[in-house]
């Protein structure tokens, strides 16, 4: 790939990510193939390992503190894993620091933050958002289903990886009333109108105040084929499609109509919408910050200079977008491990076997060495395999080829990427 065009010559890009496991592998990995020089802060007490392939990792309980670490190293921009880093006790000196974050700050951030922010945005812009409430409590969420007796999806009011309650898709009032008995109420319960699996995403970057479209994308949520069992906490594969015309009009729907407020706020930093289609029209149910672990790794392969693209985004800066040619689309396929999604079921560290050489991009996760140097599966998501190709078919069989390349007992991956949700709308 090519070199990132900077103002000062033989000077790379230095980027920290915050993150752990094969989001800072990836993200870290496709920026130092573009020459940049990475770095991450480990922001979780496990999955430290595959950072460490693509550059050095930092400890928080050695910096409690990163903003002098930042100082340090001369770090030009960081790029966070989770919008959690906004509510540690450093992150008012992280936006003083002057170092560039390659995400919304303040007021911004409340539109994947808060849902009900969302919603409310979404009303005042004339979005279609699904009928939505918020209930305190138990007692407020029954009162709800029985005034509007559909099937809901539960979630938290708040975003956040430590929320109370993860995603819980309902498809009937009886699932809806079962869960509503067993959700934890410690922030309450945002409920949102069910509107079918029609789903498909759309993400951009905003800088400079304008709206520059990326990629259309499509997460596998469900753990299993022909998605069926529970949603797990992170997609099981994903789609991209190079989109930068924006070819199925999520953007043009949903988020163009936004440009008043994202320009109010001072946004700037990735924007993915997450929509629904029913009756031929695209509704939102979400909008994320990042640009997401699934998606995030395929859209920097695509861009030819992706270390100067996250430094002018996170610096709000004018975007002029190259992409390299021939790389349209993207699959990502991920090895689940033993007694995934249910997080609850622990196994040993297991041997990890690989057969032959990878011609694809493969991110370590929850992966470590034994002693002896060997490779050993050591949580319950072990890799994402990702390919691009000039086509869809081709990106889904390499990607395929790759991961059947490794082995851990008691790993799956789903073997149907690709053949239900896409093209986006489908179902």
């Amino acid at each position: 790939m090519s070199q990132p065009n900077l103002p000062a010559k033989n000077c790379p890009t230095a980027a920290m990510i915050f993150g752990v496991g094969s989001f800072a592998h990836s993200i870290g990995g496709a920026l130092a193939g573009a020459g940049a020089n990475v770095s991450t802060y480990l922001t979780r007490d496990y999955a430290h390992f595959p950072p460490s392939l693509v550059g050095p990792t930092f400890l928080r309980d050695v910096f409690p503190n990163p903003v002098p670490l930042l100082r340090e190293k001369k770090i030009e921009v960081v790029i966070p894993q989770s919008i959690d880093w906004a509510m540690q006790p450093w992150a008012n000196d992280l936006i003083k620091s002057g170092v560039a974050i390659f995400s919304p700050t303040g007021e911004a951030m409340k539109i994947e933050r808060e849902r009900d922010f969302a919603r409310k945005l979404c009303a005042e812009f004339k979005i279609p958002f699904p009928k939505s409430f918020v209930a305190a409590n138990r007692l407020a969420a029954e009162k709800i289903l029985a005034e509007y007796p559909q099937p809901f999806v539960i979630k938290n009011p708040l975003c956040s990886p430590t929320s109370p309650i993860h995603t819980i898709l309902c498809e009937t009032v009886a699932d809806t009333r079962a869960w509503l008995r067993h959700v934890n109420y410690a922030e309450g319960v945002f409920l949102q109108e069910y509107l079918g699996r029609a789903e498909a995403g759309h993400i951009a970057l905003i800088s400079g105040g304008e709206i520059h479209s990326l990629v259309t994308n499509q997460e596998y949520k469900y753990a299993f084929n022909d998605n069926l069992g529970i949603i797990a906490g992170a997609p099981l594969g994903g789609l991209v499609e190079r989109d930068e015309h924006d070819k199925y009009g999520l953007a043009r729907e949903l988020i163009h109509p936004l440009l008043p407020w994202l320009r109010a706020v001072n946004y700037h930093g990735p924007l993915q919408v997450t929509a629904i289609k029913r009756d031929g029209q695209w509704r939102v149910i979400e909008y994320n910050i990042r640009i997401g672990v699934t998606s995030g790794p395929m859209i920097l392969r695509m861009l030819k200079n992706p270390a100067e693209v996250i430094l002018k985004t996170a610096r709000n800066e004018k975007l002029k977008l190259e992409f390299n040619d021939e790389l349209n689309f993207g699959c990502s396929l991920t090895l689940a491990g033993y007694g995934y999604p249910f997080t609850q079921v622990v196994g040993p560290h297991l041997p990890l076997e690989t057969t032959g050489e990878f011609d694809c991009d493969v991110w370590w996760n929850e992966v470590a060495r034994d002693p002896d140097g060997h490779l050993m599966a050591a949580g319950h998501r072990i890799a994402d395999v990702i390919a691009l190709a000039p086509t869809l078919a081709a990106a889904m069989a390499k990607a395929y080829e790759n991961i059947r390349k490794i082995r851990v007992v008691g790993s799956y991956f789903r073997t149907d990427i690709g053949q239900s949700l896409w093209p986006p709308g489908n179902i």
